[in-house]
């Protein structure tokens, strides 16, 4: 099944970097920004992390939570927390089953190698719970002032 905007987002539970468990289905009333990341502690996923990390004040204030899920266990997500100062959730999703329901687990290609992995990819779900905004492909620089305008714009 592909993800489009207005669709219902797929729900799931997963395992935070503090060991609880988080639901998306039980984060309705806000808008969640969620956002998909190959790995913890690699040049881009840590820019894109201290990006949000920068925003968070400003999310915070227009009622939306950040989301961050990548295959890193919980263990390694706490370390790239602790590290960089992140306010925010990390779910560990190592059996990659949450990116295939979003269609971010992709065939990569690396110095010649192929691989599977996480194609990273952002999602607003709104406070309804249905999509309202994907970018795919994303490209870190200015992301996260796109996510932060499109909120502050349409929701």
């Amino acid at each position: 099944m592909t993800i489009k905007t207005g669709m219902q987002a797929p729900d799931f539970t997963l395992e935070a970097q503090n060991g609880e468990m988080v639901t998306l289905s039980n984060l309705r009333r806000k808008n969640v920004v969620l956002y998909f990341y190959p790995k913890d502690m690699t040049p881009g996923c840590t820019t894109e992390a201290c990006d949000f990390r920068d925003q968070f004040q400003n999310f915070s204030e227009i009622n939306a939570m950040i989301i961050g899920i990548s295959p890193d266990p919980a263990s390694r997500h706490q370390k790239f927390i602790e590290k960089y100062g992140l306010p925010f959730t990390l779910l560990t999703d190592t059996d990659h089953q949450v990116a295939e329901a979003y269609d971010v687990w992709k065939l990569k290609k690396n110095f010649g190698k192929e691989y599977m992995g996480v194609e990273r990819s952002t999602f607003i779900i709104d406070k309804d719970g249905k999509i309202a905004k994907e970018w795919r492909k994303v490209q870190v620089k200015g992301h996260v002032d796109d996510a932060l305008n499109f909120i502050r714009e349409n929701l």
